[in-house]
């Protein structure tokens, strides 16, 4: 059996960022970005106030106090909008909104609520240094600077950073399409009747949702009996996509037929079983181009072994840079047993306290016990034969 790390390798090798593709705006979100981005003029273009208040020379107020103002002329206006008619004189002030260019010549704004003033005089009572309620150009972004990098995420910010630059459009790179099927004699899908020996199809769902959540789309080619022809039928339903998820059918039983099914396809198999639990029996193989996995059939060893090798795989074709989720180091709250030769990936709850995160075991760790996903917020990693003792610390990736 490989290792994870073997494993993965493997799988990552093998798969590359999809082509790009010019975008809406709005439609950028959370797509990922394909071209550098640069400002092509300061933000923001001039020095701006702040505040509503009073723009003026730092040096007509030096002598200003509180018993003794400075006074100075009021010489018109500036809304939001609009540009001073002329430069300030000495011993003038211009009423200005917040956003307003300053006039040429101040360097500074006084809040309107500490100056008094008849509209025609503006009385100021304390000394104002340069730049004080005034925001600089250039304070956000220079013209030429490189704000926003190929490989991230775009996020609500981003879309306003890009309008702000005047960009109706976006390069992104394009979102993976994953066919997903399930196959089982045993399965029913949704809408359909359970009888003696069925159980609901439940992978096909969860995986395309793991597909979304990893930056993808999901294609449903439904679920094929455990016969080669039907799994074969519906594999290539799915070769219109960038990528085929299959689970069951990758074990060792004269039913396990996948990998067959796919060799047929002419796929080219690099990998069969993982030094892991759940999840031994994991198939990965390139098909022409396309990446293609098959995954086990009980619902915890789907989910997991999609989290370490499908969902890296589908973030680097969508085009991210940071392709793991993230790990951090807790502390268990009881004993984390993992009995056997392989490294186990255990269903945690995480609990924040004064000594850092908390961890402790879902519950029974069943690979059929869906429940340990709903309830985990992360992974134990624990290594084989090892039972990490209360209070022992222990890696767990984060899975919010």
């Amino acid at each position: 059996m490989l290792s994870v790390e073997e494993a993965l390798d493997r799988v990552l090798t093998r798969v590359a960022p999809l082509a790009t593709e010019r975008v809406d705006l709005l439609s950028a979100l959370d797509r990922v970005l394909a071209e550098p981005v640069q400002a092509p003029f300061d933000i923001p273009p001039w020095p701006n106030s702040s505040m509503d208040g009073y723009a003026i020379r730092s040096e007509d107020v030096r002598q200003a106090f509180r018993t003794q103002p400075t006074a100075l002329a009021v010489a018109g206006t500036i809304p939001a909008g609009t540009v001073a008619p002329r430069p300030i004189a000495p011993g003038e002030a211009f009423r200005i909104f917040t956003g307003a260019p300053l006039p040429q010549g101040a360097d500074s704004v006084i809040p309107q609520e500490e100056v008094e003033t008849d509209g025609q005089v503006v009385r100021v009572p304390r000394p104002v240094a340069a730049g004080e309620y005034v925001r600089a150009a250039g304070e956000d972004m220079c013209a030429g600077q490189t704000v926003l990098e190929p490989g991230h995420p775009i996020g609500a910010a981003h879309v306003g950073l890009l309008a702000m630059l005047g960009r109706p459009q976006v390069r992104v790179f394009r979102r993976p399409r994953a066919a997903i099927l399930s196959t089982g004699d045993e399965l029913v899908d949704l809408g359909g009747a359970i009888g003696p020996g069925k159980i609901p199809n439940s992978n096909t769902y969860s995986l395309m949702a793991q597909v979304a959540q990893a930056g993808g789309e999901g294609m449903n080619v439904g679920v094929a009996a455990d016969s080669l022809e039907a799994i074969e039928e519906r594999l290539r339903w799915g070769l219109n996509a960038d990528l085929l998820i299959s689970s069951a059918g990758v074990s060792v039983g004269e039913f396990d037929l996948v990998r067959e099914a796919l060799t047929r396809l002419g796929a080219e198999l690099h990998l069969w079983q993982v030094a892991m639990r759940p999840g031994k029996p994991i198939t990965f193989g390139s098909l022409g181009a396309r990446p293609v996995f098959g995954l086990p059939g009980n619902p915890v060893s789907a989910m997991v072994t999609f989290e370490l090798f499908v969902r890296p795989a589908l973030r680097k074709m969508a085009g991210y840079r940071t392709l793991h989720r993230p790990t951090i180091r807790a502390r268990a709250l009881a004993p984390i047993p993992n009995p056997g030769r392989r490294r186990g990936y255990l269903r945690v709850t995480l609990t924040p306290g004064d000594r850092g995160y908390g961890a402790r075991l879902t519950g029974e760790q069943g690979s059929a016990i869906l429940r340990s996903m709903v309830m985990a917020d992360g992974l134990a990693v624990v290594p084989p034969d090892t039972t990490i003792p209360a209070g022992g610390q222990v890696t767990v990736i984060n899975l919010k």
